[in-house]
Order: structure tokens, then C-alpha cells, then sequence
């Protein structure tokens, strides 16, 4: 970072503070205290109001501002409690970007809303299940975002989920999804000649091209979405759940097809729509007694044989 960009960030970095100490700065951008003070006093030559000395820490005069973005407290606190979720739903490309951005967003606030924020980051935690996108070495969320605002092509190196395999893909992004606790690109592959879904788990490469692609020739992400809901081969499953388990279901049933539920004395009728009876089998089967299938046939079958499988696998050793 040169000197400029680092006295404009030193600058952003008061900002976002009603006070701060010449080592927190010198920690976040990795320079000596001595460095810190002549920043500061070149801050304070150029017009910037700068109080504070070595030793208790600086601020800047309040009504000091960076025009022209201003956010009210309530706008403040929105965006970060969309960071906080950011954090847990996005991978380390994406991070830093939040993070600077929360620095610019404190730099604006008057003192009250600053303390306020402070406060309420203290105050607010995201718990959430492991997430399978930390097991991906390389991340390349922030990348793809440029291909897709872009209509660049991209080179994927990518590792197959069934057959384990590795191939090198050219790709035409149409965008980026996120179901089953992953970010998927979609986009138009050139070796499959056809639209498909890759896990950015597993790619283990990507490269952002200089050829653009014609947007026109594909669908929106939207479009796509719901065109492939209308072709898809669905099957009707109606559960009956105990009541006692129901609360713990929580937003497993909406990844497994959830539509409607119907309470009854004893327990929760519930419909679902699925692609494959044996997956939801499978999913039911962690509930044991707690469920009894009402149709269809088919998926009372399907457990049936889990369950037999289960139980021959277990008396074999």
C-alpha cells in the first residue's frame, strides 16, 4: 500500500471510531508507531482535524465528514447485521471486502450512532451449522461475481461428484446459487455443451478469461431457476410427524421439499415434494418411530428396505 492510499485508509479508520490508539493502527496496517505519528501529522498539515497525541489516542472533530455518503442508524445497523451473516455464508473473498466496507460505513456516523453500533456488533452473534464451503482450499467467490457482472468466460478446473473426476471446463456464468450450505455457479459449459451446476467446493482452479459471451443467449438465473422447477420430475410425500419433533425439523424440511403442514391431535400432517424417494427415505429414517408415511407407496417401500439393510448391516459384526 502507498503512502497515499494509506493515509486516506488511516483516515476512514478514525473515522469509524470515536478514538483511536496510535498501536491499533499501527497494527491493522502493519507499520511502525513512528510511521503512525508522521501520518497523522501529515493528516493534520493537509486540513484534516486531528485531536489526539501519542500516547491517548486520536479522533477527529466531530462534524468532520466524508462526503457525500451518510447512513441514518437504523441503515447502519441493517447492513451490519448483513454482514454478520455475510461471514457465515460467504468465503474469505468475499470477507475482507465486508469488512473494509463496515469501516466506511462507521467512518460517516455521528459519535452517538458509532457507539451505538459498537454496542450492538458486541451484542450480536450468527451461530450456524459447520459449512462445507471451508473445506475448499482456493475460494473463488469474488472472482466469479466479476465473470458474471462482466460476461467473461471462465476456465474451470473441476473435480466431478460422482465419478471423482478432474476436467478442465470453459464456462459461460449466468450466476451463482446457494443451496445445501454451498455456492453453485451456473453457467453454460462448452465441453458438456449444455447448462450446469458446479460446486465451487470443488473447484480446484479458476481462471477469469479476457473473452466475453453473449448474455443474450442465456437465460437469467431466475429463469433458469424456474425452468428447471417446471421440468422437474417431482413426487408428492405426505408425513405424518410427532409433535414432539417437529420443532427440530427447523430448515431441514424446507430443504427436502417442504409445501404445507396440517395439524391433526397427535401430530403434524405434512406434505412434501421430492426428486428422489430413496434421499428422503433416507432423510426420514434419522426420525425412526417419530414419523409414519401416509403415501406414497412407494416411499414406504423405500424404508422398509433402508431399514432391513440397516439392521442385516449392523448383526454382521
Amino acid at each position: 500500500m502507498n503512502r497515499i492510499d494509506r493515509l486516506h485508509a488511516i483516515l476512514t479508520h478514525l473515522q469509524s471510531k470515536r478514538k483511536v490508539t496510535a498501536q491499533e493502527m499501527a497494527d491493522r496496517f502493519n507499520i511502525s508507531l513512528r510511521t503512525v505519528y508522521r501520518d497523522v501529522k501529515a493528516l493534520d498539515e493537509s486540513g484534516v482535524p486531528v485531536i489526539g497525541e501519542a500516547g491517548s489516542g486520536y479522533t477527529i472533530m466531530e462534524g468532520y465528514r466524508l462526503p457525500p455518503v451518510m447512513f441514518t442508524q437504523e441503515e447502519a445497523s441493517a447492513l451490519l447485521l448483513g454482514a454478520k451473516l455475510a461471514e457465515q455464508f460467504t468465503d474469505g473473498s468475499i470477507k475482507r471486502h465486508f469488512h473494509a466496507a463496515l469501516f466506511k460505513i462507521k467512518a460517516v456516523l455521528r459519535s452517538p450512532d458509532k457507539e451505538y453500533v459498537e454496542s450492538l456488533t458486541e451484542h450480536i452473534e450468527i451461530l450456524s451449522r459447520y459449512n462445507p464451503d471451508n473445506d475448499s482450499p482456493q475460494q473463488y467467490l469474488s472472482l466469479l461475481q466479476q465473470a458474471v457482472v462482466h460476461k467473461k468466460i471462465v476456465q474451470v478446473h473441476y473435480r466431478s461428484n460422482q465419478k471423482e473426476e478432474v476436467t478442465r471446463r470453459r464456462v459461460e456464468p449466468i450466476g451463482l446459487l446457494h443451496y445445501g450450505s454451498a455456492w453453485h455457479l451456473i453457467g453454460w459449459c462448452h465441453l458438456r455443451n449444455d447448462y450446469r451446476d458446479f460446486r465451487l467446493t470443488r473447484m480446484l482452479g479458476v481462471i477469469l478469461e479476457d473473452a466475453h459471451f453473449n448474455p443474450s443467449t442465456h437465460p437469467s438465473i431466475r429463469t433458469y431457476i424456474e425452468q428447471l422447477r417446471a421440468g422437474a420430475d417431482l413426487q408428492e410425500a405426505i408425513v405424518l410427524i410427532d409433535k414432539r419433533i417437529v420443532k427440530y425439523l427447523q430448515e431441514q424440511k424446507y430443504l427436502n421439499g417442504f409445501v404445507s403442514e396440517e395439524d391433526q391431535e397427535d401430530c403434524m400432517r405434512m406434505k412434501f415434494l421430492t426428486s428422489s424417494l430413496s434421499y428422503f427415505a433416507r432423510w426420514l429414517l434419522m426420525y425412526t418411530d417419530a414419523i409414519r408415511v401416509e403415501a406414497p407407496e412407494g416411499l414406504k417401500t423405500e424404508l422398509r428396505t433402508l431399514s432391513e439393510k440397516s439392521s442385516l448391516h449392523h448383526r454382521s459384526y
